[in-house]
């Protein structure tokens, strides 16, 4: 049976194939156009507030990973991808890069390297993570990488608890977590306009630097016996039946025994996939990091100011998120970013910023022109309602964006669930998908984005979406810190869930005409269905999940794979 390829996806966006210039179905006239009206003495469209902006802020160098570009070409670049998915229903031209050839590898095949190791990782800038817990393990592992390995400036936020996972693993010393720890904060304000505040500690109350963090691990990879292939591209993947060669876009080959994809959400596998089809739902983001804030000690985790706004032509439900940032004692970091159903489109990335630079300095009571905005910040999040093998999104809530904080919390499970099946042998479709389960609270999830998405011809109030979110943070804050921590870590639990539901439908039964309208009949439906599941599975792992562990050691000596099919789990895929 062919090997898989198990590709780790981060929550990234692609860069455009076309760097600079013109789209290319408008090179033969457009650009020419442009050109003659330039010489003719003709002035141009105006720049935008955003472009003149990020024209005065050096872009610095642009790595892999959400975030990583900050230039104004790399926004535009980025707002091309995101109308080509508002526009195309499906792409049939998906290029086809993982092809499966029958029979084992031939010799002659392997190309110029006779080095077969067990497991390439495509994409670094996660996947760097579960390549050195893989290596420290004892595997052979390679890391393709088409720029350079090497973190944002930009930091991430994260709780201790989720920080310290890593150092659970052996990959990630406490003294090192001390060294990447930018900025701590508290407390954490959560607000929905004007209607009352709740303040909580110790939720995503760290900064830290990606670039420090993203260091250590690529030295402890190198150091642990890690390969890295940096300035490489990945070209095709052909799946034998015993493994997979790994083409690269300079003609050279690689050969392994499984394939981890961590290019991002845009990754040429993800599309082939998927072939082409539009995701379900989309989380649009826009910030910035600034110098200038007298005010900031504290950080917001969800903040709406203000009720449905216009954001081009289309209607939107913003939402704030703020943290101290560590490269200064008056820096912050502001987010912006809304939900949105890509079937109904939705406004474009450079016109969010513009709906930003106009709003933030209101939320922040600041003035703009007093702020030294150090760098703009801007991504896409697809994610789609099923969890289809291949789902970059499969362990990371579709009401999140990131990566960072999912792959934490399950790198753990997943890196020892990949080495026992490479060292096994395990490597079939059915085995590796016991790594990409059916998780039901992620799956519920999905109704929390609908409800957050502003959908056209849907007669609800304005105000709806953030008297919603009142009512239930209202009610979990009731209920207790056991009830709103684990939502507001993304993390659904049954027990919680059921009280807060409970609480806001005795409390708040007017408002439930209005989440039939905002979701739909059809969506309501088939999260009860889910919302069932995670009660049982709960039932499960309370009464039954130590009677079955006593067996697990004879059932995993017991257990035979090898593989022949795509799987991917959150920000990890096997193909």
């Amino acid at each position: 049976m062919p090997p898989p390829v198990l590709p780790l996806v981060s929550a990234a966006a692609a860069a455009a194939p076309w760097a600079r210039g013109c789209r290319p179905a408008a090179r033969r006239g457009g650009c020419r156009r442009v050109r003659a009206r330039a010489a003719a003495g003709e002035a141009g469209p105006a720049p935008s507030r955003t472009q003149m902006i990020m024209d005065k802020i050096s872009s610095g160098e642009e790595v892999g990973g959400a975030g990583g570009a900050y230039s104004y070409s790399a926004l535009k670049r980025l707002d091309q991808i995101w109308s080509s998915i508002c526009q195309e229903q499906v792409d049939s031209k998906v290029p086809v890069v993982v092809t499966r050839v029958q029979g084992p590898l031939v010799d002659n095949d392997r190309g110029a390297g006779s080095e077969i190791f067990d497991v390439l990782v495509c994409g670094g800038t996660l996947g760097i993570f579960v390549a050195t817990a893989l290596s420290s393990k004892g595997l052979r592992v390679g890391i393709i990488e088409r720029n350079i390995i090497k973190g944002r400036e930009q930091e991430w936020n994260i709780s201790k608890k989720e920080l310290m996972e890593i150092v659970e693993i052996g990959i990630l010393s406490e003294a090192e977590v001390e060294q990447i720890i930018s900025s701590d904060f508290n407390p954490n304000r959560c607000g929905f306009e004007n209607k009352g505040e709740i303040w909580v500690e110790n939720i995503l109350h760290l900064g830290i630097s990606p670039a420090k963090l993203v260091e250590i691990m690529k030295e402890r990879f190198i150091s642990s016996g890690g390969a890295i292939f940096e300035g490489h591209s990945l070209s095709t993947i052909s799946v034998h039946d015993d493994l997979a060669v790994v083409k690269l876009s300079d003609g050279d080959s690689l050969t392994c025994r499984l394939v981890i994809d961590a290019m991002g959400n845009f990754s040429p596998i993800v599309r082939q996939i998927r072939s082409g089809r539009k995701p379900d739902g989309v989380c649009l983001v826009v910030g910035a990091c600034a110098r200038g804030f007298d005010r900031n000690t504290t950080s917001d985790i969800i903040f709406s100011s203000s009720s449905v706004k216009r954001a081009g032509s289309s209607g939107v439900q913003l939402f704030w998120e703020a943290f101290p940032a560590g490269s200064g004692p008056t820096d912050r970091t502001t987010y912006m970013f809304t939900y949105v159903d890509p079937k109904f489109g939705g406004p474009k990335l450079e016109e969010l910023l513009e709906v930003f630079w106009t709003l933030m300095p209101v939320y922040q009571d600041v003035i703009l022109e007093n702020l030294d905005i150090r760098r703009v910040i801007f991504g896409i999040f697809p994610t789609y309602r099923d969890r289809h093998v291949g789902d970059a999104s499969g362990i990371q809530s579709p009401v999140s964006f990131g990566g960072f904080g999912s792959l934490t919390r399950h790198l753990g499970r997943l890196s020892n669930g990949i080495y026992e099946a490479v060292e096994g042998d395990f490597l079939d479709t059915y085995s590796l998908r016991l790594l990409n389960p059916y998780m039901p609270n992620l799956s519920a999830s999905w109704l929390f984005q609908r409800a957050m998405s502003i959908r056209p011809r849907v007669n609800v109030s304005p105000t709806f979406v953030n008297e919603l979110l009142f009512a239930n943070f209202q009610s979990m804050q009731k209920l207790g810190d056991s009830v709103l921590r684990p939502f507001l870590q993304d993390v659904i639990q049954f027990g919680p869930l059921v009280k807060t539901l409970g609480l806001v439908m005795v409390t708040r039964p007017q408002i439930l005409p209005s989440i039939f309208k905002q979701v739909g009949l059809g969506v309501i439906l088939e999260w009860s269905g889910h919302f069932l599941m995670l009660g049982y599975y709960t039932f499960l792992s309370t009464y039954m999940e130590p009677v079955l562990s006593l067996g697990l050691n004879h059932c995993r000596q017991g257990t035979n794979i090898n593989g022949d099919g795509f799987l991917k789990h959150g920000d990890m895929e096997l193909v």
